[in-house]
């Protein structure tokens, strides 16, 4: 009889993300290659789960053509060595493709289906461009159910600062520079390094090489840097490129596992997920989807804002990340806030990069067993927004000193 059961997220790798385009890392690798690196590093990490006990792959991709079409999960999950017998299958919700890899699967394994799965999300920007093969109905505009910039990401997050005249570029601004040099200082700690899968890349002249870490950082940023730069969704607008995430290319792979799986394997899970939801906002101003996906994810887990210790925020813009903040009364430099930087340093690979946020919180609350939950969440495309609330296992209800 299947039963009830806690959901854990056991363990979590990524790629680096590299610079998307001809001059990036990753222009000569395949999308599904990236998948199969984080799944392969994932496995070998984690010699206790044996592969044929995987139930179910679920890989996401916001492009789902060329390299990242033909079923992913099925296709990664033969290209990395799993035994035949696993099964595997395709997400796209946008930018919270893998988020929802992740939320597929935990319902899978809550309601007693499946006793350990793979969750995970592949973008190769320079390859696929976020619309590139898309045919949009054009009914979307035609009945004037969508506004034609709705499509175009920077446009809607310009939308937000005209909604909300509080929300100001300086704010934006310094938002965007701490980013980059929050992570800086967590690469110089080796704070990123342990979850990094290397890659064997190969340049435009053949020569081979080994990416092992982020490409499109820029810790030099300074507030006078970020002031002189052009803002290319409009003219004197508020959104520039060093406020916004950079085309990436990237692969994100998690490992999930029910309760008896845990014991049984004897396994040690890094969360416990709480609860989860996906909420729709008008797209012509999708950056403020966290804002009611959140509270949902509150209430289902009977949790307030105050609970939460730590958040992993996807900074697809810097304005979408302090609207969310503005609008549950959190500080823009609040410490438990991205303490690592977020996807305006490291990049933001569409449907990867919600496994990111929870790998970096998972990481975090090794660090911190004063704090019981954190939350990742996210923006995406089409007006909606996505946000996973977690349990630290190794919480011990000390305050922190």
């Amino acid at each position: 009889m299947a039963e009830l059961s806690d959901v854990y997220f056991v363990d979590g790798m990524r790629t680096p993300f590299g610079r998307a385009g001809e001059k990036g890392m990753y222009w000569n690798t395949r999308a599904d290659d990236l998948a199969v690196k984080a799944t392969i590093g994932l496995m070998e990490r984690n010699p206790h789960v044996p592969a044929e006990r995987v139930d179910d792959v679920a890989i996401a991709a916001t492009s789902q053509t060329g390299e990242q079409g033909l079923t992913l999960g099925r296709s990664v999950a033969i290209l990395a060595g799993l035994p035949q017998t696993v099964p595997g299958f395709a997400i796209d919700r946008m930018c919270a493709g893998a988020m929802t890899s992740v939320t597929t699967m935990a319902a899978s394994i809550g309601v007693g289906m499946y006793d350990v799965a793979l969750a995970g999300g592949v973008e190769h920007m320079g390859h696929y461009p976020i619309g590139g093969n898309a045919d949009p109905n054009p009914r979307f505009v035609a009945e004037k159910m969508v506004d034609p910039g709705a499509l175009n990401m920077g446009v809607t997050a310009e939308r937000i600062f005209d909604r909300y005249p509080q929300l100001t570029k300086e704010r934006s601004d310094r938002f965007g520079m701490l980013s980059q040099h929050k992570a800086q200082a967590a690469y110089e700690a080796g704070k990123f390094q342990p979850d990094l899968v290397s890659v064997a890349v190969k340049d435009a002249a053949g020569a081979w090489g080994l990416a092992t870490e982020d490409e499109g950082r820029r810790p030099q940023t300074t507030m006078a840097d970020l002031a002189a730069l052009k803002t290319p969704f409009r003219p004197h607008g508020r959104v520039t490129a060093g406020t916004s995430s950079p085309l990436t290319d990237g692969a994100t792979m998690s490992l999930l596992a029910g309760g008896g799986a845990v014991k049984e394997l004897g396994l040690a899970p890094k969360m416990r997920l709480v609860s989860f939801a996906f909420a729709g906002v008008q797209p012509e101003i999708m950056g403020i989807g966290p804002i009611p996906s959140t509270e949902k994810a509150l209430k289902k887990a009977g949790l307030t804002i105050d609970d939460i210790g730590l958040f992993e925020l996807n900074e697809a813009f810097a304005v979408q990340v302090i609207s969310l903040l503005d609008h549950f009364g959190i500080a823009d430099d609040d410490p438990r806030v991205n303490p690592w930087g977020g996807a305006i340093a490291l990049g933001h690979p569409l449907a990867a990069s919600g496994v990111r946020l929870m790998i970096q919180l998972a990481a975090h609350f090794a660090e911190r067993p004063d704090v019981r939950y954190g939350l990742t969440a996210m923006c995406v495309g089409l007006g909606q927004g996505g946000s996973v609330i977690w349990e630290n296992p190794h919480y011990n209800g000390k305050k922190k000193k």
